[in-house]
């Protein structure tokens, strides 16, 4: 089993008398990680219940908040213990229907999980507003995908097995970057079935979520639109030119994307700027979440990724560890680009505290810092910037700033943010 990080929060939350929410892609291990957390309270001898929606019985137990207290009670009693509701998100006005089961202040601990749907992120948070704690689990990080992988036979030490063995940890970054980090495909032994996996679970995406769930009826827009990005990850969108591409109104693609946001698909960067007249201020970039999904939907899946040319899926990389560090930072993401061709990947912004992050996909030689991260350093003047690429540490200074030529396996073990202090 692979071991998640959000499973110790998950049961230190165990005690507050707030819903736990569980949100994340679809076959991202909810349902694993409930079951596990069940296992373990029922060693203490905690009495539990679980109910799934998309099993037709419990679907009709939950038909109604009573129905559903009677089958809690038989399994429970009227004793505390604790209530685990999978795909909560296919259950009609799940936000009024979880509210009203915690206004009646039953003994029992909720634990509640569903794919990010409209009908979850949207009505079931709003809904429940400090009622619950919402916690989301992605696909595995790579450090989940890296222990695992190694066995767990280095446990707190992963980085230093990663800094002294560079070609197995180049091997674990070349198949994390191609495949990806669903639970299933990382546990799967081939490529043929890894591959068989993720089409599954685009197919079930596709039906279940987008077309049933969400009533989109140009499914194969919407395709194209996912299919589309996965080639332009990381380029700045223009939604009349996106549109266009595909033959659907620009509304209709905003709505599309909103939806690739919402089910954790893709995450939209938007633009950093202080300066409106000489920043580029509307049109965000687009990466994907999990970086199989990426590949399978650019047909590229299991294939060559890292130093082959084409930078955006290493680019993509990088983006998956920073949004995860932003967001245990409480920062936020942006990227840069000036109208007079200046970029800079990636903008870590904290309050006042501003971390400009550039991404290369190659073993840099020299410490040589390019005209766009000077031209972000000369107009903002942060204390240190960052450049992520593949080969060995190094440092340079422009002006006062301090330029850290940072390898990606440190990257993924030492936030940048916190390497500000």
């Amino acid at each position: 089993m692979i071991k998640r990080d959000l499973y110790a929060k998950l049961k230190e939350h165990l005690s507050q008398k707030e819903m736990s929410v569980i949100v994340g892609p679809r076959q991202a291990g909810k349902t694993t990680l409930m079951e596990q957390l069940r296992a373990e309270i029922k060693t203490t001898g905690a009495r539990t219940a679980f109910f799934n929606v998309d099993v037709e019985a419990d679907r009709t137990v939950m038909a109604s908040q009573e129905r559903l207290l009677q089958a809690i009670r038989a399994s429970i009693g009227r004793e505390h213990g604790y209530v685990f509701l999978d795909e909560i998100q296919r259950k009609e006005n799940a936000g009024l229907f979880l509210k009203g089961l915690y206004d009646q202040h039953l003994p029992y601990k909720f634990i509640v999980s569903g794919s990010g749907s409209i009908e979850l992120k949207a009505k079931v948070h709003e809904s429940l507003a400090g009622r619950k704690q919402t916690f989301e689990l992605s696909t595995c990080s790579f450090l989940e995908f890296a222990q695992y992988r190694t066995a767990y036979a280095y446990g707190e030490r992963i980085s230093e097995f990663l800094a002294a063995d560079r070609v197995r940890a180049d091997t674990l970054l070349e198949e994390y970057v191609s495949r990806g980090g669903y639970p299933r495909a990382v546990v799967a032994e081939r490529l043929d079935e890894q591959r068989a996996i993720m089409a599954e679970i685009v197919r079930a995406y596709m039906e279940r979520d987008i077309t049933v769930l969400l009533g989109v009826t140009k499914d194969e827009a919407f395709g194209s639109l996912v299919r589309l990005l996965a080639r332009e990850v990381g380029q700045v969108v223009n939604m009349s030119a996106l549109a266009q591409t595909i033959g659907i109104a620009p509304r209709t693609a905003q709505q599309y994307l909103h939806y690739i946001e919402q089910t954790f698909i893709a995450r939209r960067v938007p633009p950093f700027f202080r300066n409106a007249r000489k920043e580029i201020r509307k049109s965000p970039v687009y990466y994907f979440c999990d970086l199989g999904m990426r590949s399978h939907a650019a047909d590229a899946y299991g294939l060559p990724t890292i130093g082959q040319g084409n930078g955006f899926a290493f680019e993509n990389f990088v983006h998956r560890v920073l949004d995860e560090q932003a967001e245990r930072a409480y920062a936020r993401l942006y990227f840069w680009r000036t109208k007079d061709g200046a970029e800079v990947d990636f903008v870590l912004a904290r309050g006042d505290v501003l971390v400009p992050v550039e991404v290369k996909d190659s073993v840099l030689r020299s410490a040589t810092v390019g005209r766009s991260l000077r031209s972000f350093i000369a107009q903002y003047h942060p204390p240190r910037s960052y450049l992520i690429h593949r080969g060995e540490p190094m440092e340079a200074r422009v002006d006062d700033t301090v330029v850290s030529f940072m390898p990606w396996h440190t990257l993924v073990c030492t936030p940048v943010l916190d390497a500000q202090q």
